[in-house]
């Protein structure tokens, strides 16, 4: 039997806590048995949320938090103040190794703060980027960064190209995963400042599969594995990407039900309808890993149900499995020394 992975979950962090939150939690470890949830929050209330839940409950605990970190509260006050919350405590039971993960919907500042105060970055990390997988026409692509660094600078995107890599090849199984940055156009001297100053380190970066330039257009396509590019315009193109799946579903469903061919239509494609939507359903791949801390801590929608929460929880067990922060380590270690060689040449 597989070892068990050991998930905090901020029960009650999100628009949807904690129903959604302790349903997801529920579904997860009766999907899989070599999960177990450390449910953190309100004793009271989380005993009484799962009182509805047949469950096993051997891989079901409840750790008490007495405390709760709002959506719009100031992200370095809430982890510096409430140290009693249930995102701080699910925290800090990765940094004390009582659990292998931490899955927050929570206060998203207050996730990235914590993660870096309370969990800690791994030595020689500059920037720890949010990596969430998004689907794509051959697959999955991993966009990095999607909200933690806006003002980030070329080192820092180069070592997201890394971190992302090693993120696809060991967790997603992809072999040396193709990179792209994004950018305006095709051409190397295209772009802003950033961009420009980014792409000739990636191109001299041997141990990734770098591709050049990617437009956002041909993101849904699948144009790289590794899509890369700092917060700013990563946030904006993972909102973009659930906006317009969301107005098309509904665009489409309005006109399979305009007129009675239109319905009669639709039944007969709706098997293949549903299966197609299906893999363009980003619920389905969990929450965003932010990568380069000493443990994992994954970041779901503020807004997310209990399948997010499910498939965010298991999320964490191949990374276990694979110890990506233990290879992020070794590669960032292995690019210090190389640096050091270099001088001494």
């Amino acid at each position: 039997m597989s070892e068990t992975t050991i998930v905090a979950l901020d029960a009650m962090g999100g628009d949807n806590a904690p129903q959604e939150i302790v349903k997801g939690a529920v579904n997860a470890i009766k999907q899989r048995k070599d999960i177990k949830v450390l449910l953190v929050g309100k004793e009271e209330i989380l005993k009484d949320t799962l009182k509805s839940y047949e469950y096993p409950k051997e891989q079901l605990e409840i750790v008490n938090a007495t405390e709760e970190i709002e959506m719009a509260e100031s992200p370095v006050l809430a982890i510096r103040r409430k140290k009693d919350s249930s995102m701080s405590v699910a925290m800090k039971l990765v940094h004390d190794k009582k659990a292998d993960a931490v899955v927050s919907a929570g206060n998203s500042g207050a996730v990235l703060v914590g993660g870096q105060i309370l969990v800690g970055k791994i030595k020689g990390v500059e920037r720890t980027p949010l990596a969430p997988l998004i689907p794509t026409a051959k697959g999955v692509s991993l966009l990095i960064d999607c909200g933690a660094n806006v003002d980030a600078r070329p080192s820092h995107l180069v070592q997201f190209a890394k971190m992302g890599s090693i993120y696809m090849e060991h967790v997603i199984g992809k072999k040396n995963p193709t990179v792209g940055i994004v950018n305006i156009g095709a051409e190397e001297e295209k772009g802003n400042a950033l961009v420009k100053e980014t792409f000739p380190l990636l191109k001299a970066c041997k141990d990734i599969n770098f591709i050049g330039s990617v437009e956002a257009r041909d993101i849904p396509s699948g144009a790289a594995d590794v899509i890369v590019c700092e917060a700013f315009v990563g946030n904006v193109i993972l909102k973009l990407y659930e906006g317009v799946a969301g107005t098309l579903l509904s665009e489409v469903k309005k006109g399979m039900m305009s007129t009675l061919k239109s319905k009669i239509g639709g039944l007969l494609v709706k098997p293949a309808l549903k299966t197609t939507l299906k893999s363009f359903d980003a619920t389905a791949y969990g929450g965003a890993p932010m990568l380069g801390l000493k443990g994992l801590v994954v970041k779901t929608h503020g807004s997310s149900k209990a399948t997010e929460v499910c498939n965010s929880i298991i999320q964490c067990v191949t990374f276990k499995e694979q110890a990506i922060s233990a290879k992020i380590e070794e590669a960032i270690q292995l690019e210090k020394a190389q640096k050091e060689t270099k001088k001494e040449d």
